[in-house]
């Protein structure tokens, strides 16, 4: 696996990176998503100030990404308790 030289451009701004080859698409969909996400701030509440509008999409993430953990921990353990009454089950059968 390679490495290669990219450049992201976030809030009319370029950062070098380097990365593996398969990683180039993910950072570059993510640098596309805050760039739309910028936009879509910057029209929907007129903030012009780009550290504001990075911060506001940097809050709205990690809002997002404990909402996701937390309902994969939910799914989890709906799945234990499922599989748990599923092993009772096929325990109280009597086969023969």
């Amino acid at each position: 696996m390679s490495e290669l030289s990219i450049r992201i451009k976030i809030a009319d701004r370029e950062y070098p990176m380097r990365v593996n080859e398969d990683e180039e698409e993910r950072l570059r969909q993510a640098g596309k998503f805050l760039n739309e996400r910028l936009r879509m701030f910057r029209e929907q509440f007129g903030i012009h100030d780009k550290q504001d509008l990075l911060a506001m999409i940097a809050l709205e993430t990690a809002a997002d990404k404990i909402k996701t953990e937390d309902a994969a921990v939910e799914t989890q353990l709906t799945l234990e308790q499922k599989l748990s009454s599923l092993n009772q089950l096929l325990s109280s059968l009597q086969l023969g």
